[in-house]
């Protein structure tokens, strides 16, 4: 599933009605209890509880003490696994992502930077990205072609011993860059 939001459209329904909204360039692969790099090796917890849930809804969780971060959950209820939505390249709403990062450098090239651009923070979290009228959600967009993709570790799993840490379980189209 990481592999195949590449190239999609990650889209978010302001109160005002506007989308902001762009194509998604780099995601990374976290699966179940096993995986050691996954949150959900501690076991099901208050921070980790939506990534138990059902496919399609939105795991967002806190980290470093001031950064939100949007997952995607991808499998069955009950069984932990998620996408981290690592970088977009904004399509809509671009002046709005730019005034919420607060400076004109590349606002989405990172997860934390993603969740400041669309304004997704821990209210998010649990979010049915499936439902008729959410107002997060994943817009599919036909390919013409297949995308070059690069593949390669997760990032930030320093104290994550092997095989973990080196699995190439993060995916970026080649090429893309977020702004």
């Amino acid at each position: 599933m990481a592999r195949a939001l590449l190239g999609q459209r990650l889209v978010k329904i302001e109160a005002n009605g506007r989308r902001t909204s762009g194509q998604i360039v780099e995601t990374e692969a976290y699966v179940g209890p096993r995986d050691l790099g996954c949150h959900a090796h501690a076991g099901r917890t208050r921070r980790n509880e939506s990534m138990w849930g059902p496919a399609g809804r939105a795991y967002v969780y806190f980290t470093y003490g001031m950064h939100w971060m949007l997952n995607l959950v991808t499998e069955a209820d009950g069984f932990p696994a998620a996408v981290l939505l690592r970088a977009l390249v904004v399509e809509e709403g671009l002046d709005r992502a730019r005034r919420r990062r607060g400076r004109a450098a590349a606002v989405s090239d990172g997860p934390a930077k993603l969740c400041q651009a669309l304004a997704i923070d821990g209210r998010w979290d649990g979010h049915d990205l499936c439902h008729p009228r959410a107002r997060i959600f994943v817009e599919q967009v036909a390919m013409t072609a297949r995308p070059r993709v690069r593949v390669g570790p997760r990032v930030g799993l320093d104290g994550v011993p092997e095989p973990w840490r080196g699995k190439p379980w993060r995916f970026r189209l080649a090429g893309a860059l977020p702004r």
